[in-house]
């Protein structure tokens, strides 16, 4: 059905107004992460401790989304849900300031992974309904686009403070600005569509497919091989192939290339689906090799790859989800989803940091092999995402 002007433009607006919210969460958040394994390490944790704690904070995380994405369905309290999320936030990171050891580190961080998997579905049903209008590949990656302009400013905030000061802390207090502002700007989207996420009536309870449940499996693959980036920064902080203050801004580089990405890969998945996925995670699979066993330059190479097989995911995995599942289970689909996607991020996660201490062509392989497998089902899913498209 055609939509009207009106409707497309309160649509842009809302997705713009819940940019905003998600620039200033990676200014905070991204910001941290940039530097998490550095931070880890500098309290004197190993790198299988720093792929446990990654991947443990995704894990946490991945169970709560699955519970609260079927709670937000249930209650349809999208918006109590996503300010919940934003609060913790707004404590977990100005915290790892005041981190005097690597276990009150990893506390924080999962703190702050909590406050993600509770906001995360319920925010991802009311972004889906404003892309519905505009389309879902182009509004995802319009959202994906600001989101990762704050996960630009957050690493690059990080590395000059960082550069100037030799001292984490005060970079990490320094994030508070933009965890408040976060906050503000969530209030200002839920003041221009306060009803953004109420389901329509339905005459019989839906199911989740057969084809959405492979679509996670997929998903789940590619996740158990796409290494985190505070492994990544372990190896580049361990092997000293960069300053410090340079990983920070080789991250920030990495989130530009990936909203740029988004953008681009969210209007192709729009016209060709998930074709656009697949040779996504064909890029992605050139960073395990350079990143791991080439030198500086490698590293560089394995920087623009990561970026921009993470920007073809942030544009084509969720407009997938919310392409073949119903507004009325979208909450449940989308926690479903980012449940299995960081369970197996952790398991993948943890793999990598045992690997690490014992071969990293062994580490390598092992990323290349899941991505490999998550492709060839994504290949075979295509046409099904087609017919049963809403």
């Amino acid at each position: 059905m055609t939509q009207s002007s009106s409707t497309r433009r309160a649509a842009i607006r809302f997705i713009v107004c819940l940019g905003l919210v998600s620039l200033f969460a990676d200014m905070t958040y991204e910001g941290a992460y940039s530097s998490v394994g550095s931070l880890l390490e500098g309290l004197g944790a190993g790198a299988a401790v720093v792929g446990l704690v990654s991947g443990l904070g995704e894990m946490v995380a991945a169970s709560l989304r699955y519970f609260s994405g079927r709670l937000a369905d249930r209650t349809h309290a999208y918006w109590t849900f996503v300010i919940v999320g934003y609060v913790l936030n707004l404590i977990a990171i100005p915290g790892l300031a005041f981190a005097t050891t690597w276990e009150w580190a990893a506390v924080l961080i999962v703190i702050e992974r909590t406050g993600k998997a509770i906001r995360g579905p319920a925010r991802d049903v009311l972004l889906s309904e404003a892309t519905g209008v505009v389309g879902h590949g182009w509004g995802f990656g319009l959202h994906a686009v600001m989101d990762q302009t704050g996960a630009v400013l957050g690493p690059l905030i990080m590395a000059a403070v960082v550069a100037r000061t030799h001292s984490f802390s005060y970079a990490f207090m320094l994030l508070s600005v933009p965890a408040v502002l976060a906050l503000a700007s969530i209030l200002l989207a839920r003041y221009f569509r306060p009803n953004a996420g109420t389901p329509p009536p339905v005459k019989a309870p839906q199911t989740l497919t057969r084809t959405f449940w492979l679509y996670v499996a997929a998903a789940g693959l590619l996740a158990c091989g796409f290494f985190d980036f505070p492994v990544l920064n372990y190896h580049f902080q361990h092997s000293r192939i960069f300053k410090p203050e340079m990983i920070p801004f080789l991250y920030a580089v990495a989130m530009g290339i990936t909203g740029l990405t988004a953008l681009v890969c969210g209007r192709l998945f729009d016209r060709f689906g998930l074709s656009v996925l697949i040779i996504g995670i064909l890029i992605t699979m050139l960073a395990l090799p350079l990143g791991f066993l080439g030198g500086p330059l490698g590293g560089v190479l394995a920087v623009i790859a990561w970026g921009a097989g993470h920007g073809v995911q942030d544009a084509t995995l969720r407009s997938g989800i919310a392409q073949v599942v119903s507004m009325n289970k979208r909450g449940t689909a989308f926690g479903a989803f980012n449940g299995v996607y960081g369970v197996m991020w952790f398991a993948g996660s943890a793999v990598m940091g045992l690997l690490y201490n014992y071969s990293l062509v062994a580490l390598v392989a092992f990323g290349l092999v899941a991505q490999i497998g998550a492709a060839v089902l994504f290949f075979s899913l295509r046409h099904r995402m087609t017919a049963e498209a809403h």
